[in-house]
């Protein structure tokens, strides 16, 4: 079993790697730097989608790229860990969310182009991703379970937002997107959960709720205080994951890819 783990802001190198070996692998939309390792005598690829000292703004990250990367080195499954902000009100800051359900109807790549594989005519493999739910529920299970055992506040279930960045949003956007349900936002897990997707490829999204978006509390969170929760949502999602790396056992994908010409 090898887990791909994508890591976002704060998070560059992962902590507690058992001997991380670093390699650049070279694929059609660019190259990626990984490093392999193991959590705890599980194989893992670990993936920092900003790159070292945050490099790349969201409107910079290489979606494409980061998936076909896990893809070559077989990762089985793909955790992506994302800091965010709660749409939801009732959501307290520091509180994991092992979402569930995605709202991301621009389904757009940073460069504007649709987010997908298929866009040859013709192609072998081409298809439809069909899902009633984005996500791994296997992944899913194993990280609520994991936070649960360690006591930390999680919130299985919830609608992510994948929003453009690399602003913030208006108050009158993050109205918006609560009247859709969303409970939380952030610039970069909503290409990942549709590559993957289309990729047949299991993952969840595991968030960590760093501050309250625009217009949701009545005094704004002073920027100290995220700098504070970006710090400590390291080592939260390495706790997370060491617990629940070891109790993966090759995973389901959502749904099917109905492709035309080929398997499904």
């Amino acid at each position: 079993m090898r887990v791909g783990i994508i890591s976002g802001s704060g998070t560059y190198i992962w902590p507690g790697f058992a001997d991380p070996q670093p390699r650049t692998c070279e694929t059609e939309y660019g190259s990626v730097e990984v490093a392999v390792g193991t959590i705890d005598g599980v194989e893992v690829v670990h993936l920092s989608r900003h790159g070292a000292g945050h490099a790349r703004l969201s409107n910079q990250v290489t979606h494409q790229a980061n998936l076909q990367a896990l893809l070559e080195l077989h990762a089985d499954a793909v955790v992506s860990l994302t800091v965010c902000g709660a749409v939801d009100p009732h959501v307290p800051v520091g509180t994991l969310v092992v979402f569930d359900d995605l709202y991301f109807p621009s389904n757009r790549l940073p460069d504007g182009s649709l987010c997908t594989w298929h866009t040859a005519p013709g192609a072998a493999g081409r298809g439809h991703w069909i899902f009633d739910r984005p996500f791994s529920e296997g992944v899913r299970e194993q990280l609520i379970d994991a936070a649960r055992r360690l006591h930390l506040p999680v919130r299985d279930g919830g609608c992510y937002g994948h929003v453009d960045g690399p602003r913030f949003n208006s108050r009158a956007e993050v109205a918006a997107l609560a009247a859709a349900g969303v409970v939380a936002i952030s610039q970069t897990a909503g290409p990942e959960i549709v590559l993957a997707g289309e990729a047949q490829l299991p993952l969840a999204v595991l968030g960590f709720v760093t501050d309250h978006a625009n217009g949701v509390p009545a005094v704004p969170q002073p920027i100290a205080e995220l700098q504070r929760l970006l710090a400590a949502s390291t080592e939260t999602f390495a706790r997370v994951l060491t617990a629940a790396l070891p109790r993966l056992d090759k995973p389901e994908p959502p749904g099917i890819v109905y492709r035309f010409g080929g398997p499904s």
